[in-house]
């Protein structure tokens, strides 16, 4: 039986930890309690997507009250953004995996090498989506479906925003340094700082308050570059300042086509990676289409809920991305087969909390979003639906994520394309239309999609081929 001096000092000890993950105190992570390092990792990556993810509603919020041609040219340009997204996290996946091991191997010099490579790679891929955004950006929303509205309105919103992709690339990228090295901390700080900048100068820009111009939609594209490029010159500070795991020199400054060559082997499989899960969205939504646009609503609805509460997953997923590359670096394979194990452990067990929330609650929750019965009565059975596999979701993007920390990215690659693309989106077809369930066989192919993923990426971990893969 504990007494309660030893139940202080539990509560002591966690409260330590909280405060030394939010402060980003130095941790040797190949050593040490593994549980303790999951939380260290887990709680600055959980508050650095958080402030992602409420800068999108603020600014979605700020731009409607524009009207809808406003909010158009938003869906649109972000829907073009998706491509630099999705090559800025595959980059991110196979920088982040090299640092890693060079951290673990005790070689920060080479992680320094790696990063200065991965950050030259940005600036090439940001180059081509700029010359590109400042040319063709009219044309661009004419090809994504734009009225002649939207493309009066919209033309300077997505050329700034295409323009500006080099902040968004290399906010990812150096994020991504920052958490490969242990300092997640740093990686939470500097998107705090870019987003609440976004946040407070956003309707500033677009409504003209106080000394500011009023400049429209065009604003929230200013404020946007304007928040991520001061968070890149921050990233830039800290890693030339020399506090922080990794510190870039003036000798590190040169470009060495080898490891270059490798980063690209990596990111390249990482890309597809992350291509093949956000595309098999876009079959998913013509499937549903065919049912309606309050059914669509109704998705678009339950699925931003799930994106949103989900954050949880994704801190903890990179936690352990982090912990498998740095103990394969330190040559101990299973101290980073246990630290996966121990993430997906608190993932399954916050992500389950949050599942019985939605599934109890789905309908209430649902209607704060909508007035439309319809459209809300399908949000709630999507939502409730997609629930029931929060607790594999969990696991599966724990795994998945423990393979690109390894370096071994082709694995999740392949495990993506047959679960999403081969399996999921024709059984969502077969259950939708042949069996005839409507929009719930869209739902329930998602459920049973992203289970089977969890199942499968769980066989081939166990397999344990990623702990020999090199890097």
């Amino acid at each position: 039986m504990s007494t309660p001096v030893l139940q202080a000092e539990e509560r002591i000890t966690w409260w330590t930890v909280v405060r030394d993950a939010v402060r980003g105190t130095r941790h040797d992570y190949t050593s040490g309690p593994i549980g303790r390092a999951v939380v260290l990792l887990a709680i600055p990556m959980v508050l650095e997507m958080a402030m992602e993810s409420v800068f999108a509603v603020c600014d979605v919020f700020f731009v409607s009250r524009l009207g809808p041609d406003a909010t158009a040219t938003v869906g649109l340009t972000e829907s073009m953004m998706t491509l630099v997204y999705t090559v800025a996290i595959g980059l991110s996946i196979g920088v982040a995996a090299v640092v890693a091991r060079r951290i673990g191997e005790k070689r920060p010099e080479a992680a320094a090498e790696a990063a200065v490579q991965g950050i030259a790679l940005g600036l090439a891929v940001a180059a081509a989506v700029a010359a590109l955004g400042v040319t063709l950006a009219p044309r661009l929303l004419v090809i994504m479906g734009a009225s002649p509205a939207v493309k009066t309105l919209g033309t300077n919103y997505t050329r700034v925003m295409l323009t500006g992709s080099a902040s968004v690339l290399l906010l990812f990228l150096i994020n991504a340094i920052f958490r490969g090295a242990g300092d997640a901390a740093i990686a939470m700080r500097v998107l705090w700082l870019a987003n609440a900048i976004n946040i407070l100068l956003g309707p500033c820009l677009i409504f003209g308050l106080g000394p500011f111009p009023r400049m429209g939609v065009a604003g929230a594209a200013v404020a946007t570059t304007i928040g991520r490029s001061t968070g890149v010159l921050y990233q830039l500070y800290r890693l030339s300042r020399g506090d922080a795991t990794l510190t870039l020199r003036r000798s590190h400054l040169v470009l060495r086509p080898q490891v270059m060559a490798h980063l690209v082997e990596l990111s390249s499989s990482g890309t597809f990676q992350v291509l093949v899960g956000t595309a098999s969205y876009i079959g998913l939504i013509r499937i549903l289409s065919t049912f309606g646009s309050k059914a669509v609503a109704g998705y678009t609805i339950a699925i931003r809920l799930v994106v949103f509460w989900i954050l949880p997953s994704w801190g903890l997923s990179n936690a352990a991305a982090t912990l498998v590359g740095q103990s394969l670096g330190a040559r101990d394979p299973q101290r980073a087969e246990r630290a996966v194990w121990i993430a997906a452990g608190y993932d399954m067990a916050v992500m389950g909390v949050v599942g019985l929330i939605f599934i109890f609650l789905a309908g209430p929750i649902v209607g704060l979003f909508t007035h439309d019965a319809e459209a809300a009565a399908i949000g709630a059975q999507a939502l409730r639906t997609m629930s029931y596999g929060f607790v594999f979701y969990a696991l599966g993007m724990v795994v998945t994520q423990s393979f690109n920390g390894a370096g071994d990215t082709w694995t999740p690659t392949w495990i993506n394309l047959f679960c999403f693309w081969l399996f999921e989106i024709p059984l969502a077809y077969v259950l939708a239309h042949v069996l005839n369930f409507g929009p719930m066989g869209v739902f329930l192919a998602i459920l049973f999609g992203y289970s089977a993923l969890a199942l499968v990426a769980t066989l081939f971990f166990r397999r344990g081929r990623w702990k020999q893969r090199t890097v």
